[in-house]
């Protein structure tokens, strides 16, 4: 993933620019950069920051930066905001997305443009350079975005700074966000609503799918408007990515929760009887919580993140690493494990390798029973429309591990059909046998209707490809 922020003003915009792109650290620990037009023209800096909080790389670029324009970005990625200089003029940009067809593109640059790309250690090109690219392919900014929303398999929400203003595109289904922030003398573009209300804004608009504006600090304007009921708003931005303050189609990602743990705990009802219920830290907290509430079962922390240095654990790329950094970065409180019966809700199940050796350290420190609640439906599908994760084949989800040897081979779209409905036996075995792999006292995942009204919204709105594999 990643998210991004951008400030048109009338006045020095560095320091909101520097606060507001620091407000979606929590979608990236790769690499940030910011971009700035002022009287001294663009001036861009991106930095590593793997090893080290955004706020810590850019104190000296910003006591250097001056400008009344600026992008930035967080990326697990490639390294953003660009620089692009071509007939269009000189122009920034920063992207959040995901390219299905990018071989498909990168072939007809080549073949009607002659382009040329920088090469990346990996083999692979910037796909931000990409998308630049291909909105150069057309006479003007604006055309070329448009271009880009249209021609792109997957998904592609962008900000593009002019020397003039700051262009603000939202995928084409909506899949991720883009919101716009509004103070006296500014205005502000943002992939999280909550990033700029500390910097005095206020909400002023939420785009639609495939919709374009152009923002300058005296205002905005509709460049393309939004595509009625085309929306496929991502369902994991509210289970997992969503800071909590933040809102999405006017749902905040606390108050789901709070509904996702509540219909976990009706779902339940009394057929389990823990001491307390637990959220894995930091995702799973608000689904415990709405459960705690709903079942009248004391909430606790039997484990505790130590948040002053350990980010988060699928960021490395080798999974040794990650799997190392979920072990040292929580501490168990050895009084409330000893002897309890623990109900534990995590944000979802992907590899099972965490989760496994959570409740295993659970039962080494003295837990009679460890019960689990994912707070979304089995992973079946690989996403198609976001970089979910740094899985490289769908066979990485448990839940196709398991499906694979219970059929004895490949599985037909008909047959995983049936996984995927909770009402099905070949659902129930799965659920069994990862629970038996797993070793947890038992499993009950959120169900894709409760899922769904969880978040409140027209479910047509909302993309539950990697659940069911609707498109």
């Amino acid at each position: 993933m990643g998210g991004f922020f951008g400030v048109a003003s009338k006045q020095d915009c560095v320091l909101e620019l520097f606060y507001g792109v620091d407000y979606h650290s929590h979608l990236g620990t790769r690499r940030g950069g910011m971009a700035v037009y002022g009287e001294d023209g663009f001036y861009r800096a991106i930095h590593n920051i793997e090893n080290s909080p955004f706020r810590t790389k850019f104190d000296h670029d910003v006591s250097e930066m001056k400008g009344y324009l600026g992008i930035g970005c967080i990326s697990d990625y490639d390294p953003q905001p660009l620089l692009i200089q071509s007939h269009l003029g000189s122009f920034a940009i920063t992207t959040v997305g995901k390219v299905n067809n990018y071989e498909e593109l990168l072939k007809g640059l080549f073949e009607k443009d002659h382009s040329h790309f920088q090469e990346m250690t990996n083999g692979q090109i910037n796909v931000t350079e990409l998308v630049a690219a291909l909105i150069c392919e057309k006479e003007s900014i604006v055309e070329g975005i448009k271009y880009v929303q249209d021609v792109v398999d997957g998904s592609m929400t962008m900000l593009v700074m002019t020397k003039e203003g700051i262009y603000g595109a939202r995928d084409r289904y909506g899949r991720t966000p883009l919101v716009i922030g509004k103070k006296d003398d500014s205005y502000c573009l943002s992939f999280e609503s909550h990033a700029y209300i500390n910097l005095g804004y206020t909400d002023y608009k939420e785009l639609g799918p495939c919709e374009v504006v152009y923002v300058t600090s005296e205002g905005i304007e509709e460049i393309r408007p939004a595509r009625t009921g085309k929306m496929k708003i991502c369902s994991f931005l509210w289970v997992y990515y969503g800071y909590p303050t933040s809102a999405y189609e006017g749902v905040n990602v606390e108050e789901m929760r709070y509904r996702c743990g509540s219909m976990l705990a009706k779902r339940d009802g009394d057929s389990v009887h823990p001491d307390i219920v637990a959220g894995v830290p930091d995702s799973g907290i608000a689904h415990a919580i709405g459960y705690a509430n709903e079942s009248g079962i004391p909430y606790a922390r039997p484990f505790i993140k130590y948040t002053p240095t350990w980010p988060r654990s699928f960021m490395p790329t080798n999974q040794s690493q990650r799997d190392l950094i979920a072990r040292m970065k929580l501490i168990p409180v050895q009084a409330l494990i000893e002897d309890k019966k623990l109900l534990l809700i995590d944000d979802s199940i992907v590899r099972g390798t965490q989760l496994r050796e959570t409740t295993e350290f659970l039962y080494r420190s003295g837990a009679k029973e460890v019960h689990i609640r994912p707070a979304c439906p089995p992973l079946l599908y690989g996403c198609k429309y976001l970089n979910f994760s740094r899985s490289k084949s769908e066979m990485d989800l448990i839940t196709r591990r398991v499906i694979q040897e219970q059929e004895g081979g490949e599985v037909s779209a008909e047959v995983l059909k049936e996984y995927s409905d909770p009402c099905s036996d070949r659902y129930a075995n799965m659920i069994e046998e990862i629970r038996r792999i797993q070793n947890f006292t038992s499993l009950r995942y959120h169900r894709l209707d409760d899922l769904l009204e969880s978040i409140g919204i027209d479910p047509s709105q909302v993309c539950t490809y990697c659940f069911d594999g609707r498109e």
